[in-house]
């Protein structure tokens, strides 16, 4: 957007905070025929009084009205900003099926439509978009909520409740990579109680890893590991008509969100033990699946080995877990994926004091998709330790890398 002339960046934020030029105009004490030809061109925008009025009415960084980053940024088009989260809070205030029950719900879209929405928001978090993500979500949760208090009990209800379940997934999920853990763990814990009136077990079982992972975030591993544990004890296939690839995959991941949680308490038998079970489940299912948006599989399974052995502190082990993974099979998965295991590599690589190699799991990580990287926070206490313990000034690449995320060289 650095090319775009001013008028045209002033345009572009008051739309992103859905605010009409008469309402941006009010505000700002001008004129709306002032605003339009300002976002035309028309008019000039040179007063930095103005510049900073304006800049402090969108909620934004001055200096993103001149084209350029900010003092200290998280990579505005890449990550969520505080008026998005309160959007999102917002959504997740509405309580659409409780209204119903008293009048007339929205008029909701048609379910079709819903479906292609929601596959497109997994697939924008899957290929790491999160700032695309977060600002559709508030759109996508009122849709989907009004769409669940409209339809009835029978099959479209039941379909309806399991899209907006999955809707709540989806912003439980990205909400905690943005550092965002209490609203990641209303989402999720909706996403539960919807699921059990969608009928599906299985949605039931992967909504348990949104809430299990949100309460870890939280710093409440123990009670995850307990949900984890007792909810994949349900679901574990206890026949071959049972091992169906899709009960596989939510088992298995199940068992993998369990390991994880232990792993944060340091109970590295329970860990072994969890990550076993699953690898069963990857044997039985034979090559990673999106069965659920799990990307559960056997190459899947070896990253969270790998993550595991990170969280535990044992660096030098998710090294050589990644090192005996297959090339090809590792570049088939998901961009968030690939992402999400070279920052968990990163800091194994800063674990075993290779500095070096783990800012270059951040860069890479962050070719693959950035908004892993420039967004979540505990990249940005990776890049700092990098920075800190680098000897003299650090490669250009990184010190690149470094400004976008806002972290101090």
């Amino acid at each position: 957007m650095d090319e775009l002339p001013i008028g045209r960046r002033v345009a572009y934020w008051r739309s992103r905070r859905k605010m009409s030029q008469q309402v941006f105009a009010d505000r700002l004490g001008k004129s709306k025929s002032w605003v339009d030809k300002v976002e035309r061109g028309v008019r000039r925008l040179d007063k930095f009084s103005v510049l900073y009025e304006i800049a402090d009415i969108l909620q934004i960084d001055v200096q993103l009205l001149h084209g350029k980053d900010p003092e200290r940024r998280s990579d505005a088009l890449n990550c969520i900003d505080q008026v998005e989260v309160e959007e999102i809070r917002s959504a997740l205030e509405r309580y659409d099926s409780m209204s119903a029950y008293f009048d007339a719900a929205p008029y909701p879209p048609p379910l079709a439509d819903m479906r292609k929405a929601v596959n497109h928001a997994w697939l924008t978090y899957q290929y790491g978009r999160y700032g695309m993500l977060t600002r559709a979500l508030p759109k996508l949760l009122r849709d989907a909520q009004a769409a669940d208090a409209v339809y009835g009990g029978d099959d479209q209800g039941r379909e309806a409740a399991h899209l907006l379940g999955q809707v709540y997934q989806i912003a439980s999920s990205v909400l905690r990579k943005l550092g965002e853990c209490n609203l990641a763990w209303l989402a999720a814990d909706r996403s539960m109680a919807v699921a059990q009136r969608a009928d599906d077990p299985l949605l039931a079982g992967i909504a348990t890893t949104r809430v299990c992972n949100a309460l870890v975030a939280m710093g409440r591993p123990r009670p995850a590991l307990e949900l984890n544990v007792r909810i994949a004890d349900r679901l574990a296939p206890g026949s071959d008509t049972e091992a169906r690839p899709e009960r596989l995959s939510v088992y298995g991941s199940l068992l993998l969100q369990g390991a994880m949680a232990a792993a944060r308490i340091g109970d590295s038998a329970t860990v072994d033990d969890l990550i076993s079970g699953a690898a069963e489940a990857a044997v039985l299912l034979g090559a990673d699946h999106n069965h659920y948006w799990t990307s559960f599989g056997p190459t899947n399974l070896e990253l969270h080995r790998a993550a595991a052995a990170v969280e535990l502190g044992d660096g030098g082990r998710a090294v050589e877990t990644h090192q005996r993974l297959p090339t090809a099979a590792f570049n088939a998965l998901l961009p968030e994926r690939r992402a999400h295991h070279l920052l968990d590599l990163a800091r194994g690589y800063a674990q075993i004091g290779d500095v070096a190699n783990a800012g270059d799991m951040l860069l890479q990580g962050d070719r693959l998709a950035p908004s892993e990287i420039r967004c979540r926070p505990i990249a940005h206490e990776l890049m700092s330790d990098v920075l800190r313990r680098t000897r003299g000034a650090p490669p250009p690449p990184i010190a690149e890398l470094a400004e976008h995320m806002g972290v101090g060289v």
